[in-house]
């Protein structure tokens, strides 16, 4: 993270250019969403009176059919931005991954005679990792579904005739606990098995089936990189969540502008330390498969006047028994 600071660097441009081209096609959205919607002048002065409750029956006139087509404006955005997404990871993620493959083996760390010197080219595994990037989006709209559908089972196991709040609450709480296990879970082996993609230009089911036999032969190792970079991410989180309340304390002293303004600095800060280190753990794995593998040393018996046959090994003959 601090020898090449430039990965980082990458790492912010192309998720901040997601994040900034979502932001802007969500907002026109729901520009051109607004200008659709008829506005009487009875409601213009039900918005007028700045009243609550006046101004929600405006609100509810005002919106009043047009869900299907918020829903069906909705779908075409989430899906253009799942491809962009999809395809801006996959470039991004293949060039991230090229410049560390290359750190460590032209600073000596890379394995010999593993098969593993052959240049890496620019676009190699780049069909693998877009197929990996799809599975992902695809995991994460199955974990979004899930929390619906978990909802639903939870609404359905209660009626207005027997209401059982604690039970839909209970039920509603498992079914999502076991989709926020699931789901990062099957998101960190995907986000592993890209690292094979990109180094040995593996499908993407070679390189899942790669990352799984990672993450059984080196454990121990697996598990130290994501705790140490989960504390530090907890640390920061820690620390942001601490210097977001600055702003927030003078929000009666100071215009609203400028406490937006310190707000969103804080938050920017924090997504571009949480980018180094989530740079700075793909490094860790890189590592993990480019260290040389530790050489295992004979050690030779030297023997001396003051041995006695038993200490020689080979020189006493094995016992046979008595049918032998």
């Amino acid at each position: 993270m601090f020898r090449r600071p430039l990965l980082g660097l990458t790492e912010i441009a192309w998720r901040w250019s997601f994040g900034l081209a979502a932001t802007a096609m969500l907002g026109f959205t729901v520009r051109e969403y607004l200008a659709t919607l008829p506005v009487t002048a009875g409601e213009m002065l039900l918005l007028r009176t700045r009243q609550p409750a006046l101004i929600a029956q405006a609100l509810a006139r005002i919106v009043q059919g047009s869900a299907p087509r918020a829903a069906a404006a909705l779908v075409v955005v989430t899906l253009a931005l799942i491809v962009a997404w999809i395809v801006l990871a996959s470039f991004g993620r293949a060039a991230t991954l090229r410049t560390l493959l290359e750190y460590f083996r032209d600073s000596g760390h890379a394995q010999v005679g593993g098969g593993y010197t052959l240049p890496i080219s620019a676009i190699r595994g780049l069909t693998s990792l877009l197929a990996l990037n799809s599975l992902r989006a695809a995991t994460m709209l199955a974990a979004a579904v899930g929390v619906v559908g978990a909802a639903l089972v939870a609404r359905a196991t209660s009626s207005p005739d027997d209401p059982s709040p604690g039970k839909v609450l209970l039920i509603f709480w498992m079914f999502t606990m076991l989709i926020g296990l699931a789901w990062p879970l099957l998101n960190w082996y995907l986000s592993l098995a890209a690292i094979f993609a990109v180094r040995d230009g593996a499908s993407a089911l070679g390189a899942l089936a790669k990352a799984t036999e990672l993450s059984r032969t080196r454990p121990g190792a697996l598990a130290a990189a994501a705790t140490w970079f989960g504390i530090a991410h907890a640390i920061v989180f820690a620390v942001a969540s601490s210097a977001a309340a600055v702003p927030l304390g003078f929000a009666g002293v100071l215009p609203g502008d400028m406490v937006f303004g310190g707000m969103l600095l804080v938050t920017l800060l924090y997504f571009a330390v949480v980018d180094f280190l989530y740079v700075g753990r793909l490094a860790s794995y890189v590592f993990l498969l480019e260290e040389p593998e530790p050489e295992t040393t004979a050690v030779a018996f030297v023997p001396s006047d003051d041995d006695i046959l038993s200490d020689v090994p080979g020189l006493v003959p094995p016992f046979e028994t008595a049918g032998g």
